[in-house]
Order: structure tokens, then C-alpha cells, then sequence
């Protein structure tokens, strides 16, 4: 073997060795969809059964941010509700397990320094699976956060969320952030951020989210 070069072994090894903590994934992902779960079984037992069955609601911030249950069968901003029931349910169903495959597929290959993406994919990972929950048990997914302003004497209301949906959110912005800093730390030469001896292909593809 020439003076210099790595064993076929040692270069098997570094970049796994390089690679982001399945542990940290894991633990960041099993804390966020716990917090997601716990806040949706708080808002079912707090803002259901009301007079008249009508759903209660909690005034956090007068005029702009109050608790109230909902249950959207839609995807984010209650895309495709109206879909009907045989085709929407299976259909955010596969979605949400191709995005959960998809985003532990990518965190296996970035590099434990890409703090951004290691954040951002456990972020939305557990966000993920929080909604999936959801569509398993309900068919529908638990929103109960309602920020609205008031203008003209017109009640304004951004699309109920939850807390699955700000960890989903999270997760994107800091993936884009990494996209951004790796692309100005290379000079957008291609180069990869993953160690010396990785493959091309142990570097997600730029832009690309769940």
C-alpha cells in the first residue's frame, strides 16, 4: 500500500464517524411530538364541551391570540378538506410517512457540524409525527391556536395551527438556513460539507424539505 493512503476501512469509517447522532435525532424528535401530543390532549379536554356543544375558548391576548379546538381533515391551511374521506385520509396518510422517511433518510447523511439541518429535520420530524398521530386516531388533525387581528370591525384570523405545525415550521426555516450557509461557506463551488472521503451523495440536495 503506498505511503499516505487510507485503508479501505478507515475511509468507510470517517464519514459515518462525521455524520449527525441518531441520539440527538431521536431525543429531539421523541420531545417534540410529546409536546405536540400533550398540548392537543390539554386543548381536547379543556376547549371541548361547551354549552350547547358549542366549543369553548380561552382569551390569551384580547383581540389576537386565543385558544379554541378545531379539528381540520385538511392538510396545512386546510388544503384539499373538501377532498373526499376514501381518498383524503390515505392520501395525507402516505404523505406524512413519506416526509417521516424522507427526513431520516436526509439526517443520516449530513454532518454533525450542519447544527442547523441537525435541528431542523429532528424539528420537523417530531412535528410530523405529531399530525400523524392525529390522522391514525382521527382522521383529522387537532388544531387550537388562533392568532387574528381585528380591522374595520372585521375579525381577521390566520389558519388555526398547533404545535406540531411551529415545530414543522421551525424545522423548514433552519434547513433553509443551512441550505444558505453552505452555499456561502463553499462559494457555490459544489463542494460538500460533509468530511473528506464522504460521497457526493452523503450531502442533501440544496432546497430540498419534507
Amino acid at each position: 500500500m503506498v505511503e499516505g493512503e487510507k485503508a479501505p476501512e478507515a475511509e468507510a469509517q470517517a464519514p459515518s464517524d462525521e455524520r449527525a447522532s441518531i441520539a440527538f435525532l431521536a431525543v429531539v424528535t421523541i420531545l417534540s411530538a410529546a409536546a405536540d401530543l400533550a398540548s392537543k390532549g390539554w386543548a381536547k379536554a379543556a376547549l371541548t364541551g361547551g354549552e350547547k356543544g358549542k366549543p369553548r375558548h380561552i382569551e390569551v391576548i384580547k383581540d389576537h391570540f386565543d385558544f379554541i379546538y378545531t379539528l381540520n381533515p385538511g392538510g396545512a391551511w386546510s388544503f384539499l378538506r373538501n377532498l373526499p374521506e376514501n381518498f383524503r385520509r390515505p392520501f395525507f396518510l402516505f404523505v406524512s410517512a413519506a416526509a417521516i422517511v424522507f427526513i431520516v433518510s436526509v439526517y443520516r447523511r449530513i454532518h454533525k457540524d450542519q447544527w442547523a439541518m441537525r435541528w431542523g429535520l429532528p424539528l420537523a420530524l417530531g412535528g410530523a409525527i405529531g399530525n400523524l398521530v392525529d390522522r391514525i386516531r382521527y382522521g383529522s388533525v387537532i388544531d387550537f391556536i388562533d392568532i387574528y387581528i381585528i380591522r374595520g370591525g372585521r375579525e381577521m384570523h390566520w389558519p388555526t395551527f398547533n404545535v406540531a405545525d411551529i415545530a414543522i415550521v421551525a424545522g423548514v426555516l433552519l434547513m433553509g438556513l443551512d441550505t444558505i450557509v453552505s452555499a456561502r461557506r463553499h462559494g457555490g463551488q459544489g463542494q460538500s460539507p460533509v468530511s473528506e472521503g464522504a460521497e457526493p451523495s452523503a450531502r442533501p440536495v440544496d432546497g430540498a424539505t419534507p
